[in-house]
């Protein structure tokens, strides 16, 4: 039997031995009882039978193999399913109940009511055969019933009006469309939103009601549209009169405290705490006096109030002092002021270990506005068994960062350009931070970077991020022993392109299109783009003021040479609703960057692309994947020790590209609906991709992009991944497996054929790339979904 056959058979016999444990359950219940194993639905529509089955009650349709295999593993004894003492793991069996399948039964009927089948019938057909059961809800439909004639009766002319303005021209109901309950029920709404929106502030929707009419001739049908007036004869419109806003202390409680009233707005301020400023709260107060009112001002002011971030409780209350005046109260009950959280983590990858620890301090309203001021502090480091000497001499690396936020939650811009909120709440984030990374005997580095970024909406679902100035400082530095093996086998534009000073001065600009959808379920495309430009504004003023070059050619700036690159990054990706919480998830992704100018010839290391990881291709750790076909086994110095010592510094050195692609296959699906307080859900993917460089280079052999081989440097991973869903947060393991490793050549790429006699694959490999290890799987935790 060949490798690909015992693989096949392996996981073949793996789904059989799972299905037949579960249906085993059957063997523990009582001589009553019996085990739903599939649910039908006969006659329904194909369009419609996944809806309509979202009607049949939980407990009586088919459990998840894996789920119930679980529980049987905990909650059988002698044969039988405990009554006592029962572990809330897994999935309990679900079994035939009559009451639940008639209360389906007649939940499925209503459902098709509601799509226009009147006549429709469903009867439910129980098969069961040695404590199993199926059940087929079959369905007798009739033909559906059509909208003949749609009458619209409003006692108040301003109505009709209202109507024929607003909801009619994006009308979902239509003569001779199927009669759709659900359409109907959107329509109501809309226009319930439609009169608030035109200041009828007692409007209710119990004044709009929907009449059908099942007695025509055929099958076809009269809808009324009728919306009436209250007891006393007419609908009020009302007017906003005073706007005031207290900033309440945490408890909630009203003290008394002096009143201004702002005169450019005319808000009334009372503010208990003495720490906020009206200004930068009021421009998302949308509703002010003398307007008419209006529900979505309401619902955009909640929005955005609460989006800033500082306030852990809005209210806005009415109070009625005319015949048609409303008087608004804003309440705000701001968050603490002050909060530090500390973190820390264990990681480990390829043999070695170590932490992380990190301290985020944070001041949400520095300057009386809701401004968040964060400083962040972040310590790790990882130790390799393998090198000799106490512990302090096994220290792989250690990088230090510190870093200082300032967000303010509005668009700071010299001119009087700015954003309404509308669709979002602008911000402007000042950001500084400094990280001084050094790895033993062979690199260290200072990095100093400063930024300023605005952000905003253009619409419910586009956004823009623009970052004028980018201002960074980077002074990288090979151990000297080690810069000179590496000149000694050949790799000076390595060097040179990394033990050096550079300075850069560029901007940033982002588009992101349907983000606010990524936390739902449904059918939709996501797009995200990216724009890195640096050194063009240095590159100008060089050529006007001639800087002096430094001894490589590069021209400098305050005795430091300055970058020059182009980078652009895309990813797209396409959202597939399936029911239920099961959804497949396709994403591809790519980058490039093209440094020129001052530093044509340079890759630059900060700023090249990398593969692998916990948001990439999951079968490999990240920096360890590519670039196109290299191998580290081509590394060779004058003698093996030299050269397993090179390979062993150049780790998370060589393995970068100047251009990335990379595809992902998801498909995500519900575990459990409880594990220890959390959702379970579970996930299959399919990753493919890799980075490649777009010049020959000594160091990485077959690594620079060429049309006609990097087809056949695609690295395939493929694996299995649970994701804890806590309701404010997802914690998330993934567990990839190799299968094409492009670092191979031809058929042996195919590296999943070796995952059954690993053992001599590996010592292969070690003999070749050592101190590299081979691994088959790698396993990712991380927090939220990889996309």
């Amino acid at each position: 039997m060949t490798k690909e056959r015992r693989l096949l058979f392996f996981a073949s016999i793996t789904l059989l031995l799972l299905k037949f444990a579960s249906c085993r359950s059957a063997k523990y219940l009582e001589d009553n009882q019996a085990l739903v194993t599939d649910v039908d639905m006969s006659g329904v529509p194909k369009e419609l039978k996944e809806s309509a089955y979202a009607h049949v009650s939980n407990e009586i349709r088919p459990n998840s193999v894996l789920n119930l295999t679980i529980y049987n593993l905990f909650n059988t004894k002698k044969g039988r399913y405990k009554t006592q003492k029962i572990r809330q793991v897994g999935e309990a069996p679900h079994m035939l109940d009559s009451s639940l399948v008639e209360l389906s039964t007649d939940q499925i009927q209503r459902f098709l009511y509601t799509k226009g089948y009147f006549r429709a019938h469903v009867s439910p057909y129980l098969q069961v055969n040695k404590k199993k059961a199926k059940i087929d809800f079959v369905s007798q439909l009739g033909d559906p019933f059509y909208v003949q004639k749609i009458n619209y009766d409003f006692e108040d002319s301003v109505f009709s009006q209202i109507y024929a303005d607003v909801v009619k021209p994006s009308s979902m109901l239509q003569e001779g469309m199927q009669y759709d309950a659900t359409k109907l029920g959107e329509e109501r709404e809309k226009f319930f939103h439609a009169v608030k929106n035109k200041g009828y502030f007692d409007f209710l929707r119990q004044y709009m009601r929907v009449g059908v009419d099942t007695t025509m001739e055929g099958n076809n049908t009269a809808l009324f549209f009728k919306v009436s007036n209250p007891d006393n004869g007419t609908h009020q419109r009302y007017k906003i009169g005073q706007v005031s806003l207290h900033v309440l202390p945490g408890d909630g409680k009203k003290r008394e405290v002096a009143q201004e009233r702002d005169p450019v707005t005319g808000i009334v301020f009372a503010d208990q705490t003495s720490r906020y400023r009206l200004k930068p709260i009021a421009r998302y107060m949308y509703i002010r006096p003398g307007q008419t009112y209006n529900l979505s001002n309401e619902n955009l002011s909640y929005d955005r109030l609460y989006e800033m971030n500082g306030f852990r409780s809005v209210k806005i209350s009415y109070e009625k002092v005319d015949s048609n005046l409303l008087d608004v109260s804003y309440e705000l009950i701001p968050r603490p002021l002050m909060a530090n959280q500390v973190e820390g983590e264990y990681t480990f990858s390829s043999g070695m270990s170590g932490f992380n620890i990190g301290n985020t301090f944070s001041h949400r309203n520095v300057f009386g506005g809701a401004e968040l001021l964060e400083v962040k502090l972040r310590y790790g480091v990882l130790f390799d068994p393998r090198l000799a000497g106490n512990l302090k001499d096994k220290i792989f690396n250690n990088d230090f960062q510190v870093g200082v936020n300032l967000v303010v939650p509005r668009l700071l811009l010299p001119f009087g350009i700015r954003s309404s909120g509308q669709f979002g709440l602008p911000r402007t984030m000042f950001s500084s931070s400094l990280q001084l990374f050094n790895q033993d005997g062979t690199y260290s580095n200072r990095y100093f970077i400063n930024t300023l970024n605005y952000s905003w909406w253009q619409s419910r679902n586009l956004q823009h991020s623009y970052t004028p100035l980018v201002l960074e400082y980077r002074a990288g530095r090979f151990d000297p022993g080690f810069r000179d093996r590496l000149i000694e086998e050949g790799y000076q534009l390595y060097v040179e392109s990394n033990d050096r000073q550079y300075f850069g001065w560029g901007s940033q600009y982002a588009i992101t299109w349907n983000a606010p959808k990524l936390q739902k379920l449904g059918d939709f495309s996501f797009a995200r783009g990216v724009v890195d430009l640096s050194g063009n504004t240095l590159g100008i003023l060089s050529s006007l003021f001639r800087f002096r070059e430094n001894a490589a050619g590069m021209k400098t700036l305050f005795g430091v040479a300055y970058l020059q690159y182009a980078k652009a990054e895309a990813d797209y990706r396409l959202y597939r609703y399936l029911g239920g919480n099961r959804q497949f998830v396709f994403r591809f992704n790519a980058g490039v960057i093209v440094p020129y100018g001052n530093n044509s010839e340079l890759l630059i290391f900060e700023k090249s692309l990398f593969s692998g990881g916990m948001n990439g291709i999951r079968a490999w750790q990240a920096r360890t994947l590519g670039p196109g076909g290299y191998n580290r086994s081509s590394i060779k110095a004058s003698d093996d020790a030299k050269t397993e010592q090179l390979r062993l510094n150049l780790r998370n050195l060589d393995q970068l590209g100047e251009l990335k692609l990379e595809s992902n296959f998801e498909y995500r699906f519900r575990l459990l609906d409880n594990f220890l307080g959390a959702k379970m859900n579970g996930a299959t993917f399919v990753d493919m991709g890799n980075i490649w460089r777009l010049r020959p280079n000594t160091l990485n052999q077959e690594g620079e992009f060429k049309f006609d081989k990097f087809l056949s440097q695609i690295a395939i991973g493929t694996g299995f991944g649970l994701r804890f869903d806590m309701d404010y947060f997802t914690m998330r393991l993934d567990a990839g497996l190799k299968v094409k490793d492009p670092q191979f050549k031809d058929g042996d790429q195919w590296v999943i054929r070796h995952l059954f006699d690993a053992k001599d694959f590996k010592d292969k490999y070690r003999q070749t790339n050592s101190p590299d290890r081979y691994g088959f799987f790698q396993y990712n935790f991380g927090v939220g979904l990889p996309f």
